[in-house]
C-alpha cells in the first residue's frame, strides 16, 4: 500500500496525491478543524460553494523513473492508428519528462553546499541534453505528425530554458564554480537560439513576456492530450433530490387542501373572512415549504455521496477510474476512535473550540492494465483555502522590546492554525491516520507540519 501525501500546492492550497495500480481501490478521509474564531461554519461557507469553487482534482499516468517511453520512429505512418499512437507516446515523454525536471529541479534549489550544488546541477543537466537529443533524434517527416512534434518540441525546449534559468537565479554565489555555472548558461543560451533558428515562435511573441507565457501554457495543455485523462463531473442524489422536493410538496398541497375543503364547508358564503382565511393559509405554504424540504434533505443528503469523477482516456474515451466524494461539517462525535485520538494529542493550548469539515474521496481503477511502461496512475486532489481568508482578520501588531535602555518595536502578523488529519485506507484492509499542522495567514500557507502516525 502506498502512503498518500500530504503537500502545499501553491500559497494557499493543499494537495492530496495518491498512486493507484490497475483495479485498485483507495478511501481517502479528511478532517479538518477550523477554529471558531475564524468564523467559517455551514451558515458562511457551505460544503457546495466549496466544492465548485475551491476543490479540483485530476488523474494521469505516472512514472517515477526519469528514463521515459521514447517516442519511436515506427509510429511515423500515413497507417490508420498509427497518429493517434505517435501522439500518444510523444505527450507520454513530455508529461514526464516536465515533471521530474519540474522535481529534480525544486530538489537541487534546496541543496545549501556549494559543491553538491553544482555536482547535482551538471548531472541533471546532462540528463536533460540526454533525453532532448533523443527526442530530438525522431523528428518525423510527415506532415500530419510534424505539428504534434513541434509543439511538444517548442515547449520542452522553454520549459527546459526556463527551469535551469531559475536553478541559476538560486544558486550559490561562489567563483569557484565559474565553469559549472557557465555550462547552465551555455544551454539556456543554446535552447533560445534552437527555437529561433526553428521559428517557432514570432518576434511579437517573444518581445511580449505575456503571450509567450501564454503560448506555452496552452502549448502545455496540448502535450498533456492523452496523457492527463478528461474528467467528468455528476452531482449525485439529484432525482432524489427531486422526488424528496416532490412528494413535501404533495404531502403540504394535500394537508391545505383538507384545510381549504373543510373551511368551504365552514363558511356557507364567500366572505372577506373566507378569503383572509384562505390566504393566510397559502401564505403559511409558502413560507415554510421551502424550510421544511430544505430540512427534510438536509437529514436525508447526511452521509450520502454527493459527486462523483469520471476519469477517461482523452484518445480512446475509456474509462479509466472514478472518484466518489463526500463533503460535510461533522460533529465531534461522528469522528472515528483514531482520527478523534490524534485530535485530542494536541496541547491543551491549541485546543480551541472549532468546526469540523470532512472531505472523503473513494477511487476506483476500472482497467485491467495501463498504457506500456506506466504501472501506476496519480490522482491528485487540490483544496484551495483562498475562501478561507476572507473571514481572517489582519490582527497586525507591534512587538517590544527591551535593548539595554533602548525600546524597540517590530510588526507581528495574525496568524492561525489548522489541524487535519488524513486516514487512509484500501482494499488490503491496511490504515494508515496521520495529523498535519497547517499554519496560515491572510496572504499563504506558512508551514505544514506532519504530526502523530497510526498504522493499522
Amino acid at each position: 500500500m502506498k502512503k498518500i501525501k500530504l503537500s502545499q500546492d501553491e500559497n494557499l492550497s493543499i494537495k492530496i496525491s495518491n498512486r493507484l495500480l490497475p483495479q485498485d481501490f483507495q478511501k481517502i478521509d479528511l478532517y479538518i478543524s477550523i477554529p471558531e474564531e475564524m468564523g467559517i461554519n455551514s451558515s458562511t461557507l457551505s460544503e457546495q460553494d466549496y466544492f465548485y469553487s475551491s476543490i479540483s482534482a485530476n488523474s494521469a499516468y505516472y512514472s517515477e523513473n526519469l528514463h521515459l517511453p521514447l517516442v519511436r520512429s515506427r509510429f511515423i505512418s500515413k497507417q490508420k492508428g498509427e497518429q493517434s499512437d505517435y501522439r500518444s507516446n510523444l505527450n507520454l515523454f513530455a508529461y514526464q519528462l516536465r515533471i521530474a525536471l519540474e522535481t529534480d529541479i525544486k530538489q537541487t534549489i534546496e541543496i545549501k553546499e556549494e559543491e553538491e550544488f553544482y555536482n547535482s546541477s551538471i548531472e541533471l543537466l546532462d540528463q536533460t541534453i540526454t533525453l532532448l537529443k533523443k527526442l530530438r533524434r525522431y523528428t518525423p517527416s510527415d506532415q500530419k505528425l510534424s505539428s504534434y512534434f513541434q509543439n511538444v518540441d517548442n515547449y520542452l525546449s522553454w520549459k527546459a530554458e526556463q527551469s535551469f534559468l531559475r536553478l541559476i537565479s538560486k544558486a550559490p554565489k561562489s567563483n569557484e564554480f565559474l565553469e559549472h555555472r557557465n555550462q547552465l548558461l551555455q544551454f539556456c543560451k543554446s535552447e533560445s537560439k534552437y527555437r529561433e533558428d526553428k521559428k517557432y515562435n514570432s518576434a511579437l511573441t517573444l518581445n511580449d513576456p505575456n503571450r509567450i507565457t501564454n503560448k506555452m501554457q496552452l502549448l502545455q495543455r496540448l502535450s498533456e492530450y492523452g496523457v492527463v485523462f478528461s474528467k467528468s463531473t455528476t452531482h449525485l442524489n439529484v432525482n432524489l433530490k427531486r422526488l424528496v422536493r416532490g412528494t413535501i410538496t404533495a404531502i403540504i398541497m394535500g394537508f391545505v387542501m383538507y384545510i381549504v375543503l373543510n373551511a368551504r364547508v365552514a363558511f356557507t358564503e364567500i366572505t372577506i373572512l373566507l378569503i383572509a382565511f384562505l390566504g393566510f393559509i397559502y401564505g403559511l405554504r409558502e413560507t415554510f415549504k421551502d424550510e421544511i424540504t430544505s430540512y427534510v434533505w438536509r437529514i436525508i443528503q447526511k452521509g450520502r455521496p454527493k459527486w462523483r469523477h469520471v476519469f477517461r482516456n482523452s484518445t480512446t474515451k475509456t474509462r479509466v477510474s472514478f472518484q466518489t466524494l463526500w463533503l460535510e461539517y461533522i460533529k465531534d462525535k461522528q469522528l472515528p476512535d483514531e482520527v478523534d485520538r490524534l485530535f485530542q494529542n494536541r496541547r491543551q493550548q491549541n485546543k480551541q473550540a472549532a468546526h469540523l469539515l470532512h472531505f472523503r474521496s473513494e477511487s476506483k481503477v476500472t482497467v485491467k492494465e495501463f498504457l506500456p511502461g506506466y504501472e501506476e496512475i496519480q490522482n491528485q486532489t487540490v483544496l484551495n483555502l483562498t475562501p478561507f481568508v476572507r473571514f481572517l482578520r489582519k490582527g497586525e501588531g507591534r512587538l517590544y522590546s527591551l535593548e539595554g535602555t533602548k525600546v524597540s518595536n517590530e510588526s507581528v502578523e495574525k496568524r492561525y492554525q489548522l489541524n487535519m488529519v488524513l486516514r487512509q485506507s484500501d482494499s488490503d484492509g491496511v490504515i494508515y491516520v496521520q495529523r498535519f499542522k497547517v499554519t496560515m495567514n491572510r496572504s499563504k500557507i506558512i508551514n505544514i507540519e506532519a504530526m502523530e502516525l497510526i498504522t493499522k
